[in-house]
């Protein structure tokens, strides 16, 4: 079994681009190719108001004027790979704790992938606030859990302390930016299709 890390945050347009390829490769030049992937903790805006942020004012304060320019590229490369992807549907950015809170549950109950790429999908394609405690179960209900289950985890403050926790050991591990692939022990981050198939290639050498 190969097995691969994807440091990710459900908010990252790139991390939502990466999966997407990720899962392409795999199904296009590996089929049937015995896969573990493993979603671990990275949380871009861990300082985030619970009411999340409004992304063209986090653009302008990097000196961005207009979303739509940070988005060109972003939007381009992801048609590049077949997905449909309009960043400005999303007008806020969350904090994520809580949703990676679930996603580390999730890998137990073998549905820690799909859950990942629904609420990417629900923060990009619908928009949707994921970090509401009442969204994040139920989309979590669709992928192993209960409602009830998820809200006691998200309840519970050891289990957002435990995520912190990863999430900081992402970061001391040397991570910066996200996706971050690990295939096979190899780091590789964001990667072309070409550049994941190769890695994948180079780890089942």
């Amino acid at each position: 079994m190969l097995k691969i890390d994807l440091y990710s945050d459900p908010i990252c347009p790139w991390c939502i681009i990466g999966a997407y390829r990720l899962d392409k490769v795999l199904r296009e030049r590996f089929p049937g190719l015995d896969v573990e992937i493993e979603h671990i903790p990275f949380e871009l805006h861990p300082d985030a108001p619970a009411e999340g942020f409004r992304i063209a004012d986090y653009f302008r304060r990097k000196g961005i004027p207009d979303p739509k320019i940070a988005f060109a590229r972003p939007e381009a490369e992801a048609r590049a790979s077949g997905l449909d992807l309009d960043l400005s549907k999303q007008a806020f950015g969350y904090r994520t704790v809580d949703a990676h809170t679930l996603l580390r549950h999730a890998r137990k109950r073998g549905t820690q992938h799909d859950l990942s790429m629904a609420l990417m999908n629900a923060n990009f394609h619908e928009a949707r606030n994921i970090s509401n405690k009442d969204v994040l179960a139920e989309i979590a209900a669709r992928h192993g859990f209960t409602a009830e289950e998820a809200r006691a985890i998200l309840a519970d403050p050891a289990e957002q302390a435990e995520t912190e926790r990863q999430t900081a050991a992402s970061r001391a591990k040397g991570v910066r930016s996200v996706p971050t692939f690990v295939i096979g022990g190899a780091a590789i981050g964001g990667g072309s299709e070409d550049e994941i198939a190769a890695a994948i290639a180079q780890a089942r050498r």
